[in-house]
């Protein structure tokens, strides 16, 4: 098998030499790794008094708290439609303050006529591709979760993990998804034991590892030639959502 030479860039004449970086193993070695505590923000796609994609996603929460996680939960009451407020409305100043804060993600979402329910996209919609020259969520590991009323879907964890790569995000390879969830809370709003618990827990392990692996490299892991080509001013206003 012939192996490319990267020295001979001469036969690479579409490339712009001087912002080609060959993939360096010692820049995934942070020398000051992050000592401050992994930090996840959570968010639940239902107003429901008795929201079981709430329910699911405060387990969530307490499992990486008890994994040594610091943990926002945004609550989704009185957040308007995108493009229904400006930009400097509470609750989407809150959302995207949250969203900047994070280092991972949870998006957790029940599952109504066969997709994500509006709630949760609206919250995504809400965070912007870009504010300026910053991606509030390339680079952050995200875990996808749904509930279901009837039999076990994937419907809604399909789309999200559609949504985190747009978003530019590390989704996780484990997933949950909790069928008839009705029958999966106690009267206190808790989980009971059952695989369907143990897999939430298994998620949320292997999102706080993933976590831990990437967070100090993550600005390494997503940066690209393309957009090296691209000054500060061009980068956003390709991404400017405003013009759709």
């Amino acid at each position: 098998m012939t192996r490319f030479a990267v020295s001979k860039l001469n036969d690479l004449p579409n490339l712009d030499q001087d912002l080609f970086a060959v993939p360096d193993n010692t820049q995934l070695r942070p020398a000051a790794p992050a000592t401050h505590a992994p930090r996840f923000l959570l968010l639940y796609g239902s107003l429901r008094e008795r929201s079981y994609s709430k329910l699911l996603t405060l387990e969530a929460a307490r499992l990486l708290e008890a994994m040594g996680g610091e943990v926002r939960v945004f609550d989704p009451q009185g957040l308007p439609l995108p493009d229904g407020a400006p930009e400097d409305h509470p609750k989407v100043k809150e959302l995207r303050d949250l969203s900047l804060w994070a280092e991972g993600m949870v998006w957790c979402s029940p599952e109504r006529h066969g997709a994500m329910t509006g709630i949760m996209k609206a919250q995504i919609d809400w965070i912007p591709l870009s504010i300026g020259a910053v991606r509030p969520t390339q680079g952050k590991t995200l875990a996808v979760m749904e509930v279901s009323g009837g039999s076990q879907s994937f419907n809604a964890v399909n789309q999200l993990r559609i949504l985190g790569r747009w978003m530019r995000m590390l989704t996780i390879p484990n997933q949950s998804s909790i069928a008839k969830a009705f029958l999966e809370f106690d009267d206190a709003g808790r989980m009971k034991p059952s695989a369907y618990y143990d897999r939430v827990v298994d998620v949320m392990e292997e999102l706080m590892k993933f976590t831990l692996l990437t967070r100090d490299v993550a600005p390494y892991l997503v940066d690209r030639y393309s957009e090296r080509k691209e000054s500060a001013e061009a980068l956003p206003k390709r991404v400017n959502q405003g013009s759709i």
